[in-house]
């Protein structure tokens, strides 16, 4: 019940976000459109844990905010080595170890290493990333683990 309350809440911040318009008409539309979906979603039995990951909403903004500088230290340093030249990439794939427990969890951090310049999660099998980096030195810190850490936190 409260996966369908919390999509409930989505669906209508998204529909007055865009309509822009708040008559009784209007507004009536918006809230029969809603239940519509609603009443699909529950038929379809697609609203659960995975489609409103509610245990999220806490910690997620947090999580935001830091990866948000991880993507602007990355940009920087990948434009540093863009007009370096080619000499200064040692580009590399290696499989990481993750320890996120969950599918969200695996997801939100293949995820976030692909948003990073310089990165990209290639393969996702079981407990293992495969990550191609730019630099040797993104997969090291990687394998440090500070986002895989902070990844396992937004889990609990």
């Amino acid at each position: 019940m409260k996966h369908t309350i919390s999509l409930f809440l989505t669906l209508a911040a998204f529909w007055l976000l865009n309509s822009g318009h708040y008559s009784v008409l209007v507004l009536s539309l918006g809230l029969v459109s809603i239940a519509l979906v609603l009443i699909i979603s529950h038929k379809m039995d697609v609203v659960d844990q995975e489609s409103q990951p509610i245990y999220l909403s806490t910690k997620i903004l947090g999580y935001y905010l830091w990866l948000i500088k991880e993507i602007i230290k990355a940009n920087i340093t990948v434009v540093k080595h863009i007009w370096v030249g080619e000499k200064s990439i040692s580009p590399t794939l290696k499989k990481i170890k993750i320890s996120q427990q969950t599918d969200m969890g695996k997801v939100i951090y293949a995820n976030s290493i692909t948003l990073t310049p310089g990165t990209v999660a290639i393969d996702l099998v079981d407990n293992e990333i495969t990550v191609h980096a730019l630099l040797s030195k993104d997969i090291e810190s990687l394998e440090v683990g500070e986002m895989d850490r902070r990844v396992t936190l937004l889990e609990r």
